[in-house]
């Protein structure tokens, strides 16, 4: 798979790469640190991805998001070595890299570097803290401390709002209650305040704007406790042309409750012993409340502002030891299937878009994707040239669905068809239904495209006598039962049958003779055809043989042909660029590569009595058949090289001109256009009668 080639020069610098072939194509080989240093230095013409998607991919989409850098859902070529020139200046010996460690030693920060020994730093902190006593920090610690780093500040925000004092709060340690007590009935009394006032104008209103006797007796017959909502919206007291709320009495029932907390918590506190308040005096309580209301939302914002600010300068000291551990993890596995693509020709690995295993038909595929446009994927997969399957997943654990794409590289496609079901395992090994949706039809192997003809000759026989029997039936039950009608029309009036009138026609073997005597003339054609062929294929051994394998090429010749184009340029580019992916370079799966991706069901060769299974032809009859085709084909053999001369046998006597089977089909072809003629001269002589018509509204009428 691999074969290093020598180093070469990059035009755009002066390091040297070094190179290795990938599926018949050459790529850069990224195999040491400086090679990841000087990323920068690479033509990026030579990149085998220009850019991928963040989301859809088998790595981790944290590490993906932290090198996104425009946060544009795709990562891009500068952004990759963006991402390589800051992640070497922070480690002190960047072949580490090379390892995907989850974890990094404190040694391995590069000190020299301002950012590398902050990081340190950092790392140091987060050991202390979670109190492990350590020379490595891991990915896992980091996210451990992270969550609960998030729980203790969300702790210390709320810690900080329930010990919030007010200097300004107007009844004390009560004053919160009294804010809900007011909020609750300040709009039920400024309501009723408008009433009062719309009294002082106009005397007659007086009766509207209270409680009328009317809607009182029209719930008085009721259970006044179902009929709440309806009181609740009566005026809180009855309305009065001077404009004050009594406090001790008058309440409407349904506010009392709320009315009496107002009480006890403010109105007993600034109007002490009295019995009743004016408009002034509400407002005054009013603005009091929400003088204490403003206060404290600002108080609570600083508060948040400055819990905020802390979190914020202390996640500008943890993202980057985050984004470090991130990188150091996985970014040699984005280089391996964006620069090069070795994770998808190592079959000990697997690259960052495939998505898990199909197993159907006998078969596990293993190149699997996730699409999200079935319809858009498949226009621009097409020129991959590859069997592709489209499935959609359902998993009723994840209560999800997602569509596939798999690709078959290996054994027959009979089976296969649109609405078969399958099994899909993703890489985490959760398993999902699958059903297939849609096929791109392309070559799988020669070995296929030899007997597709074959097979496709076949199923057109099949079909044309499954579909010429149908209508054979169709037409019997047809006639039956137009025979079956017709009998009513004849039949007299007095319920006796009535002889049907003939209504065949006489047969005009004129009207034929023509086409008898083209397919004497035809067949006669044919025949001497076939003897040609004949004389020449078994005129020796070496002839036979090479008749035999002309044909079958000129049979599976042409399908195996455009087979073999589409098979040395079968690609997985177009498939990943219908998937959001810029591919730069050719990734080609020829067909030795091709059978690895999909593995096929090997049963070992065992002897079983199974009285169920179709019995075989017995082998005695088997080797007679042989035997039988050998014979036939050594005497054909035998004759056509005048070997039965030396005995004196006549009968198989025959000349390299006229052979005897030449003989016979030529005699066969003359005497059918023989007879043709002649009976076509008859008729000519004597014409044939006409024949009278009739139809049954035509039949004789019953005697009267």
């Amino acid at each position: 798979m691999k074969k290093k080639l020598t180093d070469l020069v990059n035009s755009k610098g002066s390091y040297k790469w070094s190179y290795c072939s990938l599926g018949g194509t050459t790529r850069v080989n990224i195999a040491c640190g400086a090679d990841i240093a000087h990323l920068r230095e690479l033509d990026e013409k030579m990149w085998t991805v220009l850019s991928c998607p963040v989301k859809g991919l088998e790595l981790d989409e944290r590490t993906l998001d932290l090198i996104d850098y425009d946060r544009d859902g795709k990562i891009r070529v500068e952004e990759v070595v963006k991402a390589a020139e800051w992640l070497c200046s922070v480690v002190k010996d960047p072949n580490t890299i090379l390892l995907g460690h989850d974890f990094i030693d404190l040694d391995d920060f590069n000190i020299d570097n301002e950012e590398g020994a902050k990081l340190q730093e950092s790392a140091k902190q987060v050991l202390k803290i979670m109190g492990l006593n350590k020379t490595t920090i891991s990915l896992a610690e980091l996210d451990e401390f992270l969550s609960h780093y998030d729980e203790d500040c969300q702790k210390q925000l709320e810690d900080s709002l329930d010990s919030l004092t007010i200097a300004t709060a107007p009844y004390g340690e009560n004053t919160d209650d009294a804010v809900a007590a007011v909020n609750a009935v300040r709009d039920k009394i400024a309501d009723y305040f408008i009433r009062c006032k719309f009294i002082q104008f106009h005397d007659d209103c007086a009766e509207a704007l209270d409680v009328s006797v009317e809607k009182v007796a029209a719930i008085s017959d009721k259970n006044l406790s179902t009929s709440v909502d309806e009181i609740s919206g009566y005026p809180i007291s009855r309305p009065i042309a001077n404009a004050v709320l009594p406090i001790n009495e008058g309440i409407n029932p349904v506010w009392q409750g709320a009315f009496g907390k107002v009480k006890s918590l403010v109105l007993d506190v600034d109007y002490h012993g009295k019995e009743s308040i004016n408009e002034e005096e509400w407002n005054a309580v009013v603005a009091k409340i929400d003088a204490y209301v403003a206060a404290k939302a600002d108080e609570v914002k600083a508060i948040n502002d400055n819990q905020a600010e802390k979190m914020n300068d202390e996640h500008e000291i943890i993202k980057p030891l985050e984004r470090l551990l991130h990188l150091y993890r996985d970014f040699y596995t984005l280089l391996r299937n964006y620069v090069m693509m070795t994770d998808f020709y190592d079959l000990s690995k697997q690259a960052i878009f495939q998505a898990g295993k199909l197993y159907i038909d006998s078969r596990c595929l293993n190149l699997c994707m996730k699409v999200t446009d079935v319809p858009k994927h498949m226009d621009g997969s097409k020129l991959s040239g590859m069997f592709l399957l489209y499935c959609k997943c359902t998993s009723k654990v994840k209560n999800a669905t997602m569509d596939i794409v798999a690709v078959l590289t290996d054994g027959e496609v009979n089976s296969v068809r649109v609405g078969k079901n399958a099994i899909f395992y993703d890489n985490a090994g959760q398993d999902w239904d699958a059903v297939i949706t849609q096929i791109v039809d392309n070559p799988i192997s020669l070995r296929q495209a030899f007997w597709s003809p074959y097979r496709k000759f076949g199923r057109w026989v099949t079909d044309k006598l499954s579909k010429s029997a149908e209508e054979k039936e169709a037409k019997s039950f047809d006639n039956l039962t137009a025979k079956a009608d017709n009998v009513t029309a004849y039949i007299g009036a007095d319920g006796k049958p009535v002889p049907a009138p003939d209504t065949k026609k006489a047969f005009d073997i004129a009207k034929f003779a023509g086409i008898f005597a083209a397919i004497g003339l035809a067949l006669g054609f044919v025949l001497q055809a076939l003897t040609g062929v004949f004389k020449v294929m078994f005129s020796s051994l070496p002839n036979f043989i090479l008749v035999v394998v002309v044909v079958m090429l000129c049979i599976s010749g042409p399908s195996m042909f455009l087979a073999w184009l589409k098979l040395r340029n079968r690609n997985l580019g177009p498939v990943l660029n219908a998937n959001g992916w810029a591919i730069n370079s050719k990734i080609l799966v020829n067909t030795r590569f091709g059978a690895t991706l999909t593995d096929m069901a090997k049963y070992p060769k065992i002897v079983a009595n199974d009285p169920y299974a179709v019995k075989s032809m017995p082998k005695w009859l088997r080797w007679v058949l042989f035997i039988l085709v050998v014979l036939i084909v050594v005497f054909l053999l035998l004759y056509f090289n005048n070997y039965f001369d030396r005995f004196g046998i006549d009968a198989l006597h025959y000349d390299k001109e006229t052979s005897f089977i030449g003989k016979f089909f030529g005699k066969v072809s003359e005497n059918m256009v023989a007879v043709t003629e002649g009976v076509a001269d008859a008729v000519a002589q004597n014409p044939a009668p006409a024949a009278p018509a009739a139809t049954p509204a035509e039949a004789p009428a019953p005697a009267m």
